[in-house]
């Protein structure tokens, strides 16, 4: 019996060993890292979860209701990130993930509302397209929807 109980409790540890590795390189946890790291204002982290090059846009409407598209360079974004004064509060609160792997490439979708100095500041969704490399996942794409109708 001790023998059994022995193995039993051997397995269950190798198991949860196991598990540990592969969560902590899922799509998920990438962009829940991504947004730890930009609560935080620590652009080394935020650069070490893109690809040289990543491309980020944003899609809005204008005062006429006509749909435009704005890119922006993650250079510019980091730096921006980092120009926050850190008595400014501010959060995107994320409200839940949807998430597409196949193989070396995944989509993580995110609807989320974000507050600056405490206010609502408008609300939409984030989907970003990560490829893995060498067995680790980075961000080559993110593009983003923003506005401050319908955020429920």
């Amino acid at each position: 019996m001790k023998k059994i109980i022995f193995a039993a409790i051997l397995l269950l540890n190798m198991t949860a060993f196991s598990q540990t590795e592969d969560s902590l390189n899922t799509p998920k946890k990438l962009v829940e890292d991504f947004f730890k790291a930009f609560h935080e204002q620590d652009t080394v982290k935020l650069k070490s979860f893109a690809v040289d090059g990543m491309k980020l846009q944003s899609v809005s409407t204008d005062t006429d209701g006509n749909t435009k598209i704005t890119s922006e360079v993650f250079s510019k974004f980091i730096k921006g990130i980092a120009s926050i004064p850190s008595e400014v509060p501010f959060k995107e609160e994320l409200h839940e993930f949807k998430i597409e792997e196949n193989g070396l490439l995944a989509t993580v979708t995110t609807p989320y509302s974000f507050y600056y100095n405490g206010n609502f500041s408008h609300c939409g969704v984030n989907s970003f397209q990560l490829v893995k490399f060498d067995g680790e996942w980075k961000i080559v794409y993110l593009i983003d929807t923003r506005t401050k109708k319908d955020c429920n």
